[in-house]
């Protein structure tokens, strides 16, 4: 069944789109100094129209990406940002809903659909580029790091290109451009690295403090001691370090270049001391969000990896469950001395290496799955010693999409052990089963004797229940009916 926690992310798109819709209302708002109120509303309700297809859009979308194809849903897509919400954003700005200027309708229009583009990237960084290894290892240290250097020759550039430039030259000082110029960088590359390595100091030194809070004020002194110790270590910490870093940060040449001094000349300043507890304190959420991050993932590991030996378990249970039902079928074909029994034999092994072999494996392809049903069916049929009405229908776009092995099995198993043999006339089964590649519906339907009681339990289907909230966590729907004497059960799996 699906896990009411799913709700917390199906209408987070739509939850984006009003906090846009709000901020740009508010933006349109907060300058009036009467009837804010009735403006603030009327610019919600106006931009509301103007984003309607986007609203009602993002609403629907875990539904709509649930059930159509990708080709489908793109066409959808397509049809709300590039043609209805242009539509839309005209006939706002044509009738000038709440008088507001044309602008504020595009704007609002391009606004939504950046914002739709960032999501789809994010979803995209999600799903493909978190889980590459290299990304993996980078690690949110490493990734500041990197910024730092980036800054420092970003700034160290610039400077460089700006560099007698009479524009950025003010009251006896020099301005840093927002400049890139290549020959100047060219002509005075050896001044460009002596900006570089100096800019990479400052901010090294920055990033000194940085480290020491995040790998032992926080993780060590935070976590064992508390807060008041951790505020004194703080304090302790940077009186020791304040004064070497800023008579280091004075002594670069960089400091005196444009114009006046960057720093302090007196290491002591008091003001050296606000800037690293500026540093210090700033970074502290970002410290704590990095350690919850760690603990958090190795939550997540022990999960997964307790996850896993379950899973385990529930396929050795699942094995002898299914052997002794084979067995038995063999016993009952010996006792009768078919001719049947040698093929039996062998169709039998065939399932026992599917068993064995592919149900190790995390996925296998569907066409596989019912194969393996067709021969267990097949097995079951020659051992009967009545007519099996059966029916499989089938409605698959690819038969090389990917499920967990041995999940469709247990309902036909069920269907045989409950409904079908203890049957004393005809019986019947019908199998059905519907496939793309986002979602799988699979029916079985069987007729049994009002006084079977366990056709709704036993090892199999418990097992498969939990073996589908391991599998397909919130993407599963199971629904298990029986009306007069017809059992119905249908699994419904969201693949993507």
């Amino acid at each position: 069944m699906f896990n009411t926690k799913n709700l917390n992310y199906k209408y987070q798109d739509f939850f984006l789109n009003i906090g846009l819709l709000l901020w740009i209302a508010i933006f349109n708002t907060y300058n009036l100094t009467s009837k804010i109120w009735i403006n603030y509303a009327s610019c919600i309700l106006a931009l509301g129209f103007c984003l309607l297809p986007v609203l009602v859009f993002s609403f629907l979308k875990a539904t709509l990406r649930n059930r159509l194809s990708r080709n489908r849903y793109i066409a959808y897509w397509s049809t709300c940002f590039l043609i209805l919400l242009p539509i839309f954003t005209d006939i706002a700005i044509y009738l000038q809903i709440a008088n507001l200027d044309h602008t504020v309708f595009i704007s609002t229009a391009l606004l939504a659909t950046s914002l739709e583009m960032i999501l789809i990237v994010n979803q995209y960084y999600q799903k493909k580029v978190l889980h590459i290894k290299w990304v993996k290892k980078i690690g949110l240290e490493n990734a500041l790091f990197v910024t730092i250097v980036l800054l420092a020759l970003t700034i160290s550039i610039m400077a460089v290109s700006s560099l007698n430039n009479p524009i950025y030259q003010r009251n006896g000082f020099r301005l840093v451009g927002f400049e890139f110029n290549i020959k100047a960088l060219w002509l005075n590359f050896g001044t460009f690295l002596g900006f570089f390595s100096q800019f990479l100091i400052m901010y090294l030194c920055g990033y000194l403090l940085f480290l020491i809070n995040s790998r032992l004020l926080v993780s060590k002194i935070l976590k064992e001691k508390g807060l008041l110790i951790y505020l004194l270590t703080l304090s302790a910490t940077i009186a020791v370090l304040y004064p070497l870093l800023a008579q280091l940060l004075t002594l670069l040449p960089i400091n005196t270049v444009f114009g006046r001094s960057i720093f302090v000349t007196n290491p002591f300043e008091p003001e050296n001391a606000f800037g690293a507890f500026a540093i210090m304190l700033i970074s502290l959420p970002i410290v704590l969000a990095l350690q919850w991050g760690k603990q958090n993932n190795k939550i997540l590991y022990l999960e997964k990896e307790k996850s896993q030996h379950e899973l385990d378990l529930l396929k050795q249970q699942l094995n002898p469950h299914f052997f002794f039902n084979t067995l038995n079928n063999l016993y009952a074909l010996s006792l009768q001395k078919s001719d049947k029994t040698p093929e039996s034999i062998l169709q039998l092994s065939e399932l026992m290496r599917y068993t064995i072999y592919k149900g190790q494996e995390k996925s296998v392809k569907l066409f596989q799955e019912v194969d393996y049903i067709n021969d267990y069916i097949q097995l079951q049929q020659i051992r009967l010693q009545r007519n099996l009405n059966f029916e499989f229908d089938k409605e698959v776009t690819d038969d090389g999409i990917e499920i967990a092995p041995l999940l469709l099995i247990v309902f036909v198993e069920n269907a045989f052990k409950h409904g079908i043999e203890p049957a004393e006339g005809e019986a019947s089964l019908k199998l059905s089963l519907t496939a793309n590649h986002t979602v799988l519906i699979f029916s079985c339907e069987n007729s049994f004797d009002r006084e079977e009681n366990n056709i709704c339990k036993g090892i199999g289907i418990d097992n498969l229940r939990k073996r589908l909230e391991l599998l397909y966590p919130d993407r599963y729907t199971l629904h298990i009916t029986s009306i007069h004497n017809i059992f119905k059960a249908e699994l419904k799996l969201r693949l993507t």
